[in-house]
């Protein structure tokens, strides 16, 4: 199964609808959607590492917009909207005290969950319910996609070749890291906020 969703993003790669696929992706991941672009965009890039800082780019710009989005949801919809994602997510109980000290330290979240594993849809979220300036939300959303997405891709750009013969050869130990990432920041997420 893993070497068919392997072989699946490596083909979506040289489809017309990859870079639209990828947009959508990191949008909604930005906000709602629990698997980050990292999933398609790492693919993409081994299969065509002439597109990756285009790929990027539109990883990085997809992904602010979707944080955007997730600000909004908080912003201006949080008892109907952004209220059932954070209680999916866990984070109803300490939200009170965690919105007491959010805007004050706001912008390093934003950067920390914008680089790290950590659900960066919660903290989009959060950043609208507790009014954090949005030009400061948006331009550490900025930083902090750009940072993770282009160093990605210039890794990948610059190493490609045995990168890919690496995760070809240990797909299941990917799979597994990339599970235990993916699962440890919403732990981390759980217990930091």
């Amino acid at each position: 199964m893993l070497r068919r969703l392997y072989d699946w993003t490596m083909g979506l790669a040289e489809r017309r609808d990859a870079l639209w696929v990828l947009a959508f992706v990191s949008f909604v991941e930005s906000s709602i959607f629990p698997i980050p672009p990292d999933v398609l965009m790492i693919p993409m890039i081994i299969a065509a590492p002439h597109r990756a800082f285009l790929i990027a780019g539109i990883a990085t710009l997809s992904s602010v917009a979707g944080g955007m989005a997730g600000y909004a949801l908080g912003a201006f919809f949080y008892d109907a909207v952004g209220q059932p994602v954070l209680a999916f997510y866990g984070y109803s109980e300490k939200f009170a005290h965690f919105q007491e000290t959010y805007n004050e330290w706001g912008a390093w979240a934003v950067l920390v969950a914008g680089v790290t594993p950590f659900p960066y849809k919660v903290i989009t979220i959060l950043s609208g319910v507790t009014g954090l300036d949005f030009t400061v939300f948006s331009i550490a959303s900025v930083i902090a996609r750009a940072l993770r997405f282009f160093i990605i891709a210039a890794l990948l750009w610059k190493f490609g070749p045995p990168i890919r013969n690496f995760i070809e050869h240990r797909l299941g130990l990917m799979f597994v890291v990339f599970v235990v990432l993916l699962i440890g920041g919403f732990i981390v997420a759980k217990y930091a906020l």
